[in-house]
């Protein structure tokens, strides 16, 4: 029988896990650093509007019932893994390609900036093809929200999700271009680049072995 009122406790209990689970560093929290130094702010907060949009894409299977599909199912598990992490190393592998500040400065007088449908694009792939993002939905879904909520209550927990999602990367991204933190990456982003790059490559591998 279906709960018609809604549940605050739950609600509250799925914001709290939530919170935790986007506050861990993850491929996320590296594409929107990498953004923000690299783009700057506006390029920044598109690339988190796109992964706030990309956690509607794991709720809408959710609720339709393919997540428990791909739980049941290794190797379509195993399929969005390798497309995580060959996604995530082909991103790494163009950050560690970062030349110095003084090889680079002509290439910044002239380079445009990603338009916001690229920079939204990179953080909606990146949401959606993040396992651990996967994982953790198809944990909410199936063992966090009851089997008696309310579908229209499960849509509001999803679009809570995907609208703090959103906010968390815009608020790292604001704090991120402050403009100190800008002046030290001039002077020194090409070093942060190649560290974001290898960081990337690793969590790649590491999805790898760990399929």
């Amino acid at each position: 029988m279906s709960v018609t009122t809604f549940s605050w406790v739950e609600f509250l209990s799925i914001a709290v896990i939530h919170f935790f689970a986007v506050a861990s560093p993850g491929p996320d929290f590296a594409v929107v650093l990498k953004q923000s130094m690299q783009q700057g702010r506006a390029s920044a907060i598109s690339t988190s509007v796109g992964i706030g949009s990309g956690i509607l894409l794991h709720v809408t299977y959710s609720l339709i019932g393919i997540g428990l599909i791909i739980k049941t199912t290794p190797w379509l598990l195993n399929i969005l893994l390798y497309l995580a992490a060959g996604y995530l190393a082909w991103i790494g592998f163009s950050a560690i390609r970062s030349k110095p500040h003084g090889q680079t400065q002509v290439a910044k007088s002239t380079a445009v900036p990603k338009s916001f449908f690229k920079s939204f694009m990179l953080g909606f792939i990146t949401n959606g093809v993040n396992p651990k993002a996967t994982l953790f939905f198809l944990s909410v879904f199936t063992v966090a929200i009851s089997s008696d909520t309310l579908l229209s209550h499960k849509v509001i927990y999803g679009l809570y999700m995907a609208i703090a999602t959103a906010a968390w990367f815009i608020f790292l991204s604001i704090v991120i271009t402050h403009k100190r933190v800008r002046a030290f990456y001039e002077l020194n982003g090409y070093i942060f680049d190649r560290i974001m790059g290898v960081v990337l490559i690793v969590m790649a591998l590491f999805l790898v072995l760990n399929s």
